[in-house]
């Protein structure tokens, strides 16, 4: 199990009934960096990652 397992899993038991807007989740990233400057490259590329849909395949649109 990699350490964060641990906190995906303290989010599913705590949050995972709950729906939020991807518009939620991103001012919730956003406030994570402003108040961790030290992870905003992960958090960019999560953010990447996820905005691409799973993959880090660049779209020829971009």
């Amino acid at each position: 199990m990699y350490f964060t397992d641990r906190g995906i899993e303290e989010l599913a038991g705590r949050r995972g009934e709950e729906e939020v807007s991807l518009s939620w989740l991103a001012d919730q990233l956003q406030a994570f960096v402003d108040q961790h400057p030290d992870f905003e490259v992960p958090v960019e590329r999560l953010a990447t990652w996820l905005a691409r849909g799973g993959t880090d395949d660049v779209d020829d649109d971009e």
